[in-house]
């Protein structure tokens, strides 16, 4: 147990110091370089040894890690485990100060992704991003991370006082009811220009030099572990955080195989992956590919690589959900804290089938973890994710996987302690074999 807290509480710790896809790759970079990887460039010539351990980035929201394998790569393939960086939140538009009756401060933004609305309401939240700054090169802008590590804005709940059936289901007006507030307006706080001139402070930059911002809301209280014997992880960002860091925690720690072991960690998941960053891109293709190619094969070889590939889509799965338990199929019911879930469906919103789906429980009886499957009710549709979109860039075998959770796309999620652990081990027996 003292170990599967260990792991739980490091998850906690590293979706605290990445509230934005720009961190999470800025952290997954600092973890990767310690562990002896070396950055390469899509712009340059790649020179690349078998055995030897390298990654590269695209936008900053998205990463690509391998380990060259050991013997001829289009015999062995690539071990590919794929998740994503980004999750529902909200963006702040341009120019968002909005004065409210000379009296308040409140900032425009637009949803990101499928958030449950009333859970961001009353919550201390702050803003993470990426900041473009001009340059001498007009095509190549400067960027800066930020991240305003304090509680700085909040989205109030109407009273019930003026709402009496707000306990009866209310609709949420995203461009009403969800936009936060971040300051009472007086003689010394002024709403024109009052965030660029906060990133200024943060960065160290004139305010004029800063052209465009990509900043997203995110709830400022760190996660935590809970439960009466303490089995459970409550934190925002566990879809697909977690995933992130099982992967990441598994692959940084493997050697190298005969096989090309590969860490795809994609954005834009939660819009439907289509950006150049996002598992609809040509990215990962190309990258693979290029692997490929710098070993001196040719087409074929590539293609006999591929064909010669397994991967893992890992997003994470439904739990049980203790008050609606009639909202699951009679069936496939995951619990928290019993194992990896394998995550079926017949109109193919997920990867998984026979063979694939054998190969993960095989994965599991080695690791000896338990495993679990998923299958939605046949009267309801259930979400999809990046397996089944890179699929129609790559045509590779694959598995649907991810643990159970609570809640998912709240600003507050629940998974579990030993789970976390669980699907690690997998990983790792994964790319050792």
């Amino acid at each position: 147990m003292k170990k599967n807290l260990k792991y739980a509480q490091n998850l906690i710790d590293f979706i605290y110091d990445s509230p934005s896809p720009y961190h999470v790759v800025k952290n997954a970079k600092k973890i990767l370089l310690e562990k002896g990887f070396s950055k390469l460039k899509l712009t340059d010539k790649w020179d690349i040894s078998k055995g030897e351990k390298y990654f590269v980035s695209q936008n900053n929201t998205s990463l690509f890690a391998f380990i060259v394998g050991t013997d001829e790569i289009e015999e062995n393939g690539f071990k590919i485990i794929a998740a994503h960086t980004d999750s529902p939140s909200f963006k702040i538009k341009p120019s968002p100060e909005i004065n409210v009756e000379d009296k308040y401060v409140k900032f425009n933004t637009e949803m990101y992704g499928g958030a449950i609305l009333n859970t961001w309401l009353d919550r201390p939240l702050s803003i993470a991003g990426r900041v473009s700054v001009k340059s001498d090169n007009l095509l190549q802008p400067k960027s800066y991370l930020v991240n305003i590590n304090q509680p700085i804005i909040t989205i109030p709940n109407l009273p019930i006082h003026f709402n009496r059936t707000v306990n009866e289901g209310i609709e949420l007006n995203k461009q009403i009811d969800m936009l936060p507030v971040t300051s009472i307006i007086t003689n010394e706080v002024n709403k024109e220009g009052l965030l660029l001139h906060k990133i200024s402070e943060e960065i160290n930059v004139p305010k004029e030099d800063i052209l465009e911002v990509d900043l997203n809301l995110y709830d400022f209280t760190k996660g935590s572990i809970i439960g009466m014997n303490n089995e459970f992880i409550s934190s925002g960002k566990l879809d697909d955080l977690a995933m992130v860091h099982a992967g990441l925690t598994a692959f940084s720690e493997a050697s190298a195989s005969k096989a090309t072991n590969v860490l795809a960690l994609f954005d834009n998941e939660e819009v439907g992956s289509r950006s150049k960053q996002g598992a609809g891109s040509p990215i990962l293709k190309d990258i693979l590919t290029r692997i490929v190619s710098v070993q001196d094969k040719n087409e074929e070889d590539v293609q006999r690589a591929v064909y010669n590939s397994f991967m893992i889509s890992a997003d994470m799965a439904h739990a049980l959900h203790p008050n609606r338990p009639e909202k699951h199929d009679p069936v496939t019911r995951p619990i928290i804290n019993s194992g990896p879930v394998i995550k079926i469906e017949g109109n193919q919103k997920y990867t998984t089938d026979s063979d694939s789906g054998a190969a993960f429980e095989m994965i599991c009886k080695k690791a000896n973890i338990p495993y679990q499957k998923f299958v939605n009710r046949s009267d309801m549709r259930g979400g999809g994710t990046l397996g089944n979109v890179s699929t129609g860039q790559l045509a590779i075998r694959s598995v649907d996987v991810g643990n159970p959770m609570w809640a998912m796309h709240s600003v507050r999620e629940t998974s579990g302690v030993d789970d976390h652990t669980y699907i690690t081990d997998a990983f790792k027996c994964f790319y050792e074999i």
